[in-house]
This record gives C-alpha cells, sequence and structure tokens, in this order.
C-alpha cells in the first residue's frame, strides 16, 4: 500500500543535513523498489532544504512509522515532524530532473471516496504535462478521503488554481490549498 510519507526539518540543519546525505541516499537505496515519488521540499526562492517528501510502498502503517524514524534525518534529530498517510495515487509521470515544482496540499475531514471521482479532472489535464504526481490521502481503511497532494511544475497560483477543482471535488466543497517548493530527489 503506498504511504505519503512528509517530514519538516528543524530550523538551520542545512549542513547537518548535507553530512548525512550519502546515509540518507542508503537508507532509500534499501525502499528503491517500492519509492513512488521523492524528494525535497524547499524554500520559496528554492535555495534551502525545508523538508522531504516520499511516497513509497510499504505494508501497513507501522511500516510506514518505521520507514519515517528510522530514517538517518530523523534519527539524527533533524526533523520536527513527520507525517505518514496512506494514498491512492491518480497521476504519476516522472518529474523533470532540477526543474522547481510546486507541492499542493490539502486536508480535510473524512469524505467517503466515491471510485472514478477524479476521473473527470483527470481527463481534463491528460494533455497537460505540469501535473507530475496527484495522490488521494485515504484513511487506513482506504474507503475515505482525508486530502490530497500534487506536485506541479507551475508557479504556485497556478499550481493551486490546477488542482483546486479536484481538491474541491474530492473534500466535498472549497477547501483551503497549501503550496511549497519542491525538487525531484534521489543520487540522479
Amino acid at each position: 500500500m503506498p504511504f505519503y510519507v512528509h517530514a519538516q526539518d528543524k530550523p538551520d540543519v542545512a549542513d547537518q543535513l548535507a553530512e548525512l546525505c550519502e546515509e540518507h541516499w542508503s537508507y532509500m537505496d534499501r525502499f528503491a523498489d517500492g519509492l513512488i515519488f521523492r524528494g525535497p521540499t524547499l524554500s520559496d526562492d528554492g535555495e534551502e532544504h525545508t523538508g522531504s517528501v516520499h511516497v513509497v510502498d510499504l505494508a501497513d502503517r507501522a511500516a510506514a512509522e518505521r520507514f519515517a524514524t528510522e530514517e538517518p534525518f530523523w534519527k539524527a534529530g533533524l526533523y520536527q515532524a513527520y507525517t505518514a498517510d496512506p494514498v491512492v495515487v491518480l497521476l504519476h509521470r516522472e518529474p523533470a530532473a532540477d526543474a522547481l515544482y510546486t507541492l499542493v496540499t490539502a486536508r480535510w475531514s473524512p469524505r467517503t471516496r466515491t471510485p472514478g471521482e477524479a476521473e473527470p479532472w483527470l481527463s481534463a489535464v491528460a494533455a497537460d504535462e505540469r501535473p507530475a504526481f496527484v495522490a488521494a490521502l485515504v484513511d487506513d481503511d482506504r474507503d475515505r478521503t482525508t486530502g490530497l497532494v500534487a506536485a506541479v511544475r507551475a508557479r504556485p497560483d497556478e499550481a493551486r488554481s490546477l488542482v483546486r477543482p479536484l481538491a474541491d471535488r474530492l473534500g466535498g466543497g472549497p477547501v483551503p490549498l497549501t503550496t511549497q517548493s519542491w525538487q525531484r530527489g534521489g543520487r540522479t
């Protein structure tokens, strides 16, 4: 089952993150077959690392929490918090290397999931190459949506506008969207 694992950096840890990069990548190599999507979140100017996003196929929530807490940056005390949520991947294209994306996220109260409710939006953006990844956050039973995460190669306002119809549809009405810069991660 895929899980969205998002960790937030503590302030002013850039040097320590750099020192542990090889350890982090070696740890991620252990999950290479299950890594669906990954990369750092960045400051608005794209210069500073602010956290890490991973969508990884794992057995259950306990495995997702182990994935987060056994990660070298977490073990070194460089992250201040993490979330681990099951997801249903709606769209997955390989993000461009060295390109800045906007990570759009939303959270809402659990809402019954209706299979196929994302199809109209997916059909509408099929030819649009800007969305690289879109997933619905779901509860552990996978029968209710609880949020959305999307990576869009666009400025924040444009990314929000593109994702809003899907987020509002899945969330059952207007939902607040947050944005931050994101970049594809990994050794290459």
